[in-house]
């Protein structure tokens, strides 16, 4: 039994599994992650090691080498690169294809704290950095005011802005970016050094031997055990001015007695432009397996809380937001769907003059984009650019498979037969021919799967969506359009009173002829047919 009979056969059954599938459809879209380009999962970490003073050369000899040795031991490694700049040592550490990334990121922190034990004195951490090309800034938080300095705002936005994202699934953030950092500046007169004898290094002993915490240890005072610590931070700028450097029987050298202390910033190496003027940033980073929609409708939420944190002069403001260019390739893809729907609508009852043909048509757009968008949901991918541009593309050929069903559908139809047995004649006629386009378009994106790396991250996503749309649409084409064709469509648009055949209206034949039509077309109906549904 064909799909045709079989759906002729049984309407509501198949009425039934089509709305499951529409219904299905509307969750899967509510539940589909939606991103700007399909997961890369690129098998890359960088380790970045920054050790101040040091030459590339020097960079390379103490920390580059000794980590590309210990790297060795990691499994699934392809190649290790570095690039070696003044005071920072970069290594790109690739691996193969299908490595299973979270067990060599563990590798990779085991093997830094074997090599940490050869690194020179006072070298910090490494950083490891997992590398997804997915995991781009989604947007940008700016932070001005017009009353104070941009330290000051760069504090604000990192000690309570920056722990708010924590409560944000799916999103992280590097620190502020645009200030310079605060820094307490002594500038010491090497005249007065001299006149007391003193040199700049038991200066910055001095100071850093005042200005430290550390634990004294328990007081028992009765029944109560306290805890006694000593606290000599300095609370203000102007208390480094009181730290002693020098002291014998008679006299005390303080710090303000050799130098003047300043509460200044770093040397400005970077700097951040906003509408051309500097501004306090930070870029909201989501992670590979976070929706960027939901991350950044959840963060645009919580903007208000933020700004509930900050003093009243300093403003917070989401911009450059990536969301923006997924929403517009979903409203590209809307309105290419209805114009195609309205063309291929106009082109139907421009030739075929019935409307009820256009609905049977354009029915088949939203079911074959619905169907595709369910199947993506379950073959693990996401609505982004390259789904998107796969679906757009199959619009224009969704409509083809419809439109030549239902042509082929009138043509039965006008030379006389009955509705039913038109409708299944046409569709068994064009069923092969639909399914041999389809497969030659199908052999076209087949490459696809067997791509390896970038491009088939990129493509293969394309290629599902119109693989998923174009087969929804043929299936279609052979079971519900047969259905809503046999309920919508009319034997009496076709057929005169007297039987005469719409066709021959018109057309200049005389009795004789149209009479001889008539006899050929009621003998054709009256062969016996290979299909038993007639009689069902």
């Amino acid at each position: 039994m064909s799909m045709i009979s079989a759906s002729l056969k049984r309407p509501v059954s198949v009425i039934v599994l089509v709305s499951a599938v529409v219904i299905s459809s509307v969750l899967a879209i509510n539940n589909i992650p939606i991103d700007i380009f399909p997961k890369l999962n690129l098998p890359v970490i960088y380790v970045i090691e920054p050790y101040g003073g040091m030459t590339p050369q020097q960079m390379e000899g103490f920390f580059a080498t000794r980590l590309q040795d210990q790297f060795l031991y990691i499994n699934g490694i392809k190649n290790i690169s570095s690039k070696n700049l003044q005071g920072v040592s970069i290594l790109k550490l690739t691996f193969f294809e299908r490595t299973n990334m979270a067990e060599a990121s563990a590798q990779v922190a085991l093997q830094l704290n074997r090599a940490m034990q050869f690194f020179p004195p006072g070298a910090l951490p490494p950083q490891v950095i997992r590398f997804d090309a997915s995991s781009l800034p989604v947007g940008t938080l700016v932070f001005s005011s017009a009353s104070r300095k941009l330290e000051e705002i760069s504090d604000l936005a990192a000690t309570r802005i920056r722990p708010m994202f924590s409560s944000i699934p799916g999103v992280s953030t590097p620190p502020p970016v645009g200030s310079n950092q605060r820094t307490v500046v002594i500038n010491m007169d090497p005249n007065r050094l001299r006149s007391y004898n003193l040199t700049a290094d038991e200066v910055v002993k001095a100071i850093a031997g005042n200005n430290v915490t550390a634990p004294s240890g328990d007081i028992r005072i009765g029944n109560v055990m306290y805890m006694a610590t000593t606290n000599a931070l300095e609370s203000r700028v102007k208390d480094f001015e009181d730290i002693p450097v020098k002291t014998d029987n008679l006299n005390t050298v303080f710090v303000r007695d050799i130098g003047r202390v300043e509460d200044a910033a770093d040397i400005t190496t970077g700097y951040a432009l906003i509408d051309g003027k500097r501004s306090i940033y930070m870029p909201v980073v989501k992670t590979p397996d976070a929706s960027t929609w939901e991350v950044v409708q959840q963060l645009k939420a919580k903007i208000p809380d933020m700004q509930s944190l900050l003093p009243d002069d300093v403003h917070i403001e989401y911009v450059f937001d990536q969301s923006v260019f997924v929403m517009n390739s979903v409203k590209s893809l809307v309105t290419e769907g209805v114009l195609g729907a309205i063309l291929t609508g106009m082109m139907v009852i421009l030739f075929l003059r019935d409307w009820r043909s256009c609905i049977v048509v354009i029915l088949t757009i939203p079911l074959s984009v619905l169907s595709a968008v369910l199947c993506l949901l379950l073959a693990g991918q996401t609505i982004n650019i390259m789904t998107l541009s796969g679906l757009a593309l199959a619009i224009g050929v969704l409509v083809d498979q419809a439109t030549v069903t239902i042509e082929n559908i009138h043509q039965h139809l006008e030379a006389g037969k009955s509705k039913k047995q038109a409708i299944f004649d046409a569709c068994e006629e064009v069923s092969f021919p639909l399914l041999l386009i389809l497969l030659c378009i199908l052999a076209v994106f087949a490459p696809s799967f067997v791509m390896q790396g970038i491009p088939r991250a990129l493509f293969l996503p394309l290629s599902m969506s119109i693989g998923f749309a174009m087969i929804a649409s043929f299936l279609f084409s052979q079971s519900i359009v047969p259905i809503v064709a046999n309920y919508l469509l009319s034997e009496n648009h076709f057929v005169y009173q007297h039987g005469m055949p719409h066709a021959h209206a018109g057309l200049g034949l005389d009795e004789t002829e149209i009479k001889q039509i008539e006899e050929h077309t009621k003998a054709e109906i009256a062969e016996p047919r290979k299909n038993d549904f007639l009689n069902a």
